[in-house]
Order: structure tokens, then sequence, then C-alpha cells
């Protein structure tokens, strides 16, 4: 089963806030939001815990960051790399918590840094994933 995703227009929308209000909100924290190219994806999950539709999925509220540096990284194999991680995250096998997820290349060094923030297991389950693509090989 897979969850729906807004973009920041349509989230701003739906709580009746300015598009540049929610991009703050995600700057800040606030919003959690996945990076999908040059622009945002929020899960609806985060669309009710933000608005307050039901409480959030992580009660605790503790929160990883893990970094992830991967070296000798082509930018054609670097755009597959976020693309996947991307549909990972918002697969059915993810739990549907508010995760931030981040992958920049930086193709003079061919160096891609991959930056999760999330739950402490739903980072784990998107490492074990990374980690499971870069075990493929190119």
């Amino acid at each position: 089963m897979s969850e729906e995703v807004y973009t920041v227009e349509q989230f701003a929308e739906r709580l009746k806030l300015h598009p540049k209000t929610v991009l703050r909100f995600i700057r800040e924290g606030r919003v959690r939001a996945v990076k999908v190219g040059r622009s945002w994806r929020i899960l609806r999950s985060e669309l009710e815990a933000f608005g307050g539709f039901q409480p959030s999925a992580n009660a605790a509220g503790v929160r990883v960051t893990a970094i992830v540096d991967v070296p000798d990284i082509p930018p054609d194999r670097a755009q597959r790399l976020a693309s996947f991680l991307t549909s990972a995250r918002m697969g059915a096998e993810t739990p549907p918590r508010p995760m931030s997820l981040d992958v920049a290349h930086d193709p003079a060094l061919r160096h891609v840094k991959v930056v999760i923030v999330g739950a402490p297991d739903d980072v784990a389950t998107l490492l074990r994933v990374l980690n499971f693509w870069l075990s493929q090989g190119p």
C-alpha cells in the first residue's frame, strides 16, 4: 500500500499556508520532506501530523541523522541512486513516518553524500537499502 505524496504547493493549499512558509518549515525541520530533484515531496502522514489530524507516528520524537559518503560514483549512477532511495522511502516496505532524505553529487570528485534524518528504525532500514544498492555494483 502506497502513501499519498504532496508537493509543497499542495501541502500549503490543504493547510491554508503560503508555499514559502512550508519551505521555511522544511528548512527548520518542522515539516519533514524528501527532496526529489529540485522540488520537495511530503507524505500524507506528515500532513496529518502537522495539521493535527492524528498524533505523530514517532511519539517519542527521537530522530537520528546518518551521513554516508560514497566515492567514485559517475553522475548517471548518482541520479539512479537518488531515485532508488526516494522510491524505497516512499514504497510500501517503509513505515509512513516523516523522513528527510538528501542526495548530493560532486561531479568533480565523483562522490555522493546521502543525508538521512528520521526515526532510528526508519533510518536503519534505508541504510540497509542503500547497502543493498551499493553491493549490486554498476
